[in-house]
Formats: structure tokens, C-alpha cells, sequence
């Protein structure tokens, strides 16, 4: 093993010790949650997507939608 582990095995994970414990979902607000996916809003924009398919994908994956307003206003570009 690499020592590496993907996002995908801490949430399986998170989600099992919390059960665990008889713990709800962790919620995040809006303003944390566009942070946690800030890498990936910019690599879409580098490979020129649009603000408005970065949040339909948001709305196709977990069917909550994220205006693009809020994208924009929630993360702008690092320099």
C-alpha cells in the first residue's frame, strides 16, 4: 500500500465511525463546501468549462444545486 488514501475512503469511512456512534451525516455550509471542491472548480475552469456546468454538475451528483452566482462569489481564482 502507498499510504495514500482517496476522498472516497475517508467519507466511507467518516460515515462509518459516525454511524458508530449514532451520529448524523457531517453537513457542511455552502461557504465550506464550494472551499472542500475548490481544486476541482479551477481545474474545470483551466480546461474551460463554465461556471454553469461546474454547477450542473454539482446538481447531477448530488442533486442540490449551487447557482453560479455563488460559485463566483464563493471562489475565485487563486493568482
Amino acid at each position: 500500500m502507498d499510504g495514500c488514501f482517496s476522498a472516497e475512503e475517508a467519507v466511507t469511512v467518516q460515515r462509518a465511525l459516525r454511524r458508530s456512534l449514532g451520529l448524523g451525516p457531517e453537513a457542511f455550509p455552502l461557504e465550506a463546501f464550494v472551499g472542500m471542491i475548490g481544486d476541482e472548480i479551477e481545474q474545470f475552469r483551466a480546461a474551460g468549462r463554465s461556471d454553469a456546468e461546474i454547477a450542473e454538475t454539482i446538481r447531477s451528483s448530488i442533486g442540490r444545486d449551487v447557482s453560479v452566482a455563488d460559485l463566483r462569489r464563493l471562489h475565485t481564482p487563486r493568482t
